[in-house]
């Protein structure tokens, strides 16, 4: 192992527990992970020392919550290794933020212009890309894929001088499969287009460079990466962001106020309107201390190590059928699989019987599964708590399931 797992494990006391007799093993990490206890101590402490508005307020204890909450906001630039902490926006999610790019896209686009993004996209880069092209006039067009991985020569021909947006995946949350984003920017670029890349499935794996990825836009989620639900981050170029109109009004977000008109205040507050999700955005925080003091590189080693573990056990296992990329060190913690016979809803009932918690279902990505001609997939997905004995209790499981469904029996 790469990191101190054992160590790691006891920050998260949910993990120690029975489920329907058995040990837990959390392998629904691409929905959402765990959170450590010193994530819960933050949030705990925010309430009970520190609980007032931000940035108004000159008392002690508003001044006290401002500090932490800017804060946070210093500590996801590092993290992501943005030019500025005035382009990092805090948001419900990755989700938010995407709507937020499509939004600001429809302040650009003409009828006739193209945005290009994949098959494998998660509903979330998919919809508000289809909202902005019906009201635009626009044309939604997809690259699909080729060996389980993105077809970048389709991706490539996708591609041209009309093409004004390319929203891309970083790792898809049912392939595993990494994509090259980098490549794309510049593929992009060079056709005058922007590059937003969804990144609520790297941030928590990888190290982050959105000025070496020389993306536009860059969105990640706070739940995905040991961090509360319901805070997350847009990344833009600072110029983008001043040409985007803002998405809410009201109080934090203006300037002056005058009855007929009003006017905006800077970057990056000028989009976060009404009071924050101040508690969360400073448990975000927390969880960037926690993950870069283990190190991302360490963490995406980590995760490697399981996948180069588990992949030739589940590939011996007959009539389990693996989606995406062949090559291992070309995906993420990320495996969905189905068993011959069986519906994903089941395995996953079965594997909860196991206490093994794995995913089941369409995972937000409709049309890659109608691409892929399953009507679902089951989903285990990897973290920085998982150890060899929760993939060899995964294989365990699934064998077992297959026994049971063939003979009623284990």
């Amino acid at each position: 192992m790469s990191i101190a797992i054992e160590k790691i494990r006891r920050d998260f006391q949910i993990l120690d527990q029975i489920v329907n007799d058995e040990p837990l093993v959390y392998l629904d990490n691409a929905a959402t992970t765990q959170k450590p206890k010193q994530v819960l101590d933050v949030l705990r402490h925010y309430y009970e020392q520190d609980n007032a508005n931000v940035h108004r307020g000159v008392h002690t204890l508003a001044e006290r919550a401002t500090a932490e909450y800017e804060a946070s906001r210093d500590k996801l630039k590092d993290f992501i290794n943005a030019n500025s902490r005035k382009e990092v926006l805090f948001t419900r999610g990755t989700t938010t933020g995407l709507n937020w790019v499509a939004k600001f896209a429809e302040q650009l686009l003409q009828p006739g212009d193209e945005i290009v993004i994949s098959i494998m996209e998660h509903h979330a880069n998919i919809i508000p890309w289809q909202q902005a092209a019906a009201k635009t006039g626009a044309v939604l067009k997809f690259a699909y894929l080729k060996d389980g991985e993105l077809d970048m020569a389709d991706l490539v021909d996708k591609m041209t001088d009309q093409t004004k947006f390319v929203s891309i995946t970083h790792v898809s949350n049912v392939l595993g499969v990494i994509n090259p984003v980098k490549e794309i920017a510049k593929l992009a670029h060079d056709h005058g287009a922007l590059m937003v890349v969804d990144g609520a499935q790297s941030a928590p794996h990888m190290a982050i460079d959105v000025q070496d990825l020389d993306c536009d836009f860059f969105t990640l989620s706070g739940h995905k990466m040991a961090g509360p639900t319901g805070i997350g981050v847009l990344y833009g170029k600072e110029a983008l962001l001043n040409q985007m109109d803002p998405i809410e009004f009201g109080g934090e977000m203006i300037d002056f106020v005058y009855e007929q008109t009003a006017t905006w205040t800077e970057l990056p507050w000028k989009f976060e309107a009404g009071t924050p999700n101040i508690a969360d955005a400073i448990g975000l925080g927390a969880a960037v201390d926690y993950l870069t003091e283990l190190g991302m590189a360490n963490i995406h080693q980590h995760e490697q190590e399981l996948i180069d573990y588990v992949m030739p056990k589940l590939r011996e296992i007959d009539g389990l059928t693996i989606y995406g990329p062949k090559d291992n060190h070309r995906r993420g913690g990320v495996i969905s699989f189905n068993i011959d016979g069986l519906h994903p809803h089941d395995v996953a009932t079965a594997l909860d019987m196991e206490g093994v918690a794995v995913r089941a279902g369409h995972h937000c990505a409709q049309p890659l599964i109608n691409y892929l001609d399953v009507s679902a997939t089951a989903r285990a997905s990897f973290y920085i708590y998982n150890t060899f004995a929760d993939c060899d209790k995964l294989v365990e499981a699934i064998t077992l399931t297959k026994e049971f469904f063939k003979h009623g029996t284990v």
